[in-house]
């Protein structure tokens, strides 16, 4: 059977991902019409179409995303097959593709990062920095290896390990007129008192869940874009918010006149690492686990 070449796969997914041939020509440092040749080869071999060409455009078609996904995959196994074998089988000793959510990377991975270069210094760190759901889709795509994201959510085709739960406190600006802190309860709260994130951070769910609210007329329309901007706008009194332990502990509060305070128990969600299933790295990414809970001050 006439397999694929790495270098067929490789000119695919960059064609894939750019959906022009003159630029993955030129991420591959190849002519174009090398490049349209390499393709037109993997389709023969494959039999099938994977590209449908217009004077203008380049579309992917149904099967050639598929096999896209796959051959990102592979090139992927033969990097960490090639760098388990250059690590001589050292953990922590090679190419590591990491995505953290924004909610997190700035409150771990300062800290973690330099603790984890010096006890792994061959190790080779890649940071990506999203919303949960592109990092998944990144994930299963195979362009990271493993993410550090806040649980419950819904996810396919992966396996969790939890790493420390992560408190939720209530956030106002000191005095405000808007509720009384020291009174506080989440049944009885103002029309759109609470400011949130925007859709797509999955702080707002977390948040709306652990800490039980249910009334959405209490949520304002209004969503901020960032945690800083969700910081500033809590700052100015005009809302009320849900932050979490390691931000509250963070400098971003340091100049505010933001006030926190705790919450009923059970008001808080998890960090954890995830991974693809049946990942030939799994035992390599149980090891980053516990050495997250051994070295982060927020897994105290």
């Amino acid at each position: 059977m006439n397999l694929p070449t790495i270098k067929q796969l490789r000119y695919f997914v960059a064609l894939e991902k750019k959906q022009h041939f003159g630029k993955a020509a030129e991420s591959c440092f190849v002519s174009q019409s090398a490049f349209s040749v390499a393709i037109r080869e993997l389709e023969s071999l494959l039999g099938t179409q994977l590209v449908d060409r217009t004077n203008k455009t380049v579309t992917i078609t149904r099967v050639g995303k598929e096999i896209a996904s796959h051959a990102n995959r592979c090139l992927r196994d033969l990097e960490y097959l090639t760098s388990i074998a250059k690590s001589n089988d050292e953990p922590l000793s090679s190419r590591l593709t990491l995505g953290a959510i924004p909610t997190i990377a700035p409150f771990i991975l300062p800290e973690l990062v330099p603790q984890l270069r010096d006890a792994h210094p061959d190790l080779q760190l890649y940071l990506t920095e999203d919303t949960t759901l592109n990092l998944y889709t990144q994930l299963m795509d195979g362009d990271l290896d493993l993410l550090l994201i806040a649980l419950p959510y819904k996810l396919a085709g992966v396996e969790v390990m939890s790493l420390f739960k992560d408190e939720f406190v209530l956030a106002c600006r000191k005095n405000t007129e808007l509720i009384d802190p020291e009174k506080y309860n989440h049944t009885d709260l103002p029309t759109e008192s609470i400011i949130l994130l925007e859709d797509g951070h999955c702080l707002r769910d977390h948040a709306l869940s652990a800490c039980h609210i249910r009334n959405q007329d209490t949520v304002n329309r209004f969503a901020a874009s960032s945690l800083l901007t969700l910081i500033e706008m809590v700052d100015s009194d005009l809302g009320i918010t849900y932050l979490t332990e390691m931000t509250k502990d963070s400098t971003m509060l340091k100049h505010t006149n933001i006030k926190t305070w705790p919450l009923e128990e059970n008001s808080y969600r998890e960090i954890g690492l995830v991974w693809r299933k049946n990942s030939s790295q799994a035992e390599e990414f149980r090891l980053l686990g516990e050495f997250i809970k051994k070295h982060c001050r927020h897994a105290k």
